[in-house]
């Protein structure tokens, strides 16, 4: 099962000089999921049959985040694909990528902070070619500098998601409580492409995590 999120994680681990520290850092935990040991949710992980790919685009180090739901997306949709976001020199696979003439690339976040004119509300794709999800992916304040300052994304479209209920991701607190976590705004935008079973399958999975990481946090790893 490919989940281009945890390659990232280790190639990041290969050349980083010194170690990255989230909160929880003393914890014993797993390896994929990044959840306490005794919480494990790895087992029984089943990725959807969908005809769409995925790049997540993560803001420096996000990938070690144990709060970090992008890569629940990258265990559910098969092609799948995750990159650390520079401003000025972006990954060559990246653009090779977005500039690949069999996907159609669009971005996804909301449209009161992009041009206008720039936003759609609906996944329209062109006969030949397979939709390209990318996913900004980070704290909103640095969501919002990857959208402004990424010239490499300027000409594509924006995915803009408007939330029908309150965020259930209580990992982080958002500025705003209409704001969602990754994982839950992928689930809008795969449901909005028509990949019933790939939503349904990445909401299960997305509650599944959310309740373990809660539970784990709250008993700091340790049995109830």
């Amino acid at each position: 099962m490919k989940n281009a999120v945890l390659a990232l994680r280790a190639q990041q681990i290969s050349e980083s000089r010194r170690e990255f520290n989230a909160r929880g850092a003393k914890m014993t935990r797993c390896q994929q999921c990044l959840l306490a040991e005794l919480y494990c949710i790895c087992e029984g992980v089943i990725q959807a049959d969908c005809d769409v790919a995925v790049c997540l685009l993560m803001y420096h180090n996000e990938s070690f985040k144990p709060s970090n739901t992008g890569r629940l997306i990258a265990e559910i949709v098969p092609e799948n694909y995750a990159f650390r976001w520079d401003r000025t020199d972006p990954d060559a696979k990246l653009l090779a990528l977005i500039n690949d003439p069999q996907y159609q690339p669009m971005v996804v976040f909301p449209a009161e902070d992009v041009e206008p004119g720039r936003a759609v509300t609906e996944v329209n794709i062109t006969v030949g070619k397979k939709p390209l999800f990318i996913f900004l992916d980070g704290t909103w304040r640095e969501a919002k500098k990857m959208i402004r300052k990424s010239p490499y994304l300027d000409n594509l479209p924006v995915l803009s998601i408007t939330a029908d209920k309150l965020s259930d991701y209580r990992l982080r607190v958002a500025p705003h409580a209409h704001q969602l976590g990754t994982a839950e705004v992928a689930i809008m935008v795969l449901a909005l492409a028509g990949e019933k079973d790939a939503a349904t399958k990445l909401e299960q999975h997305f509650i599944k995590f959310r309740d373990a990481y809660l539970l784990g946090k709250r008993n700091k790893g340790r049995p109830e």
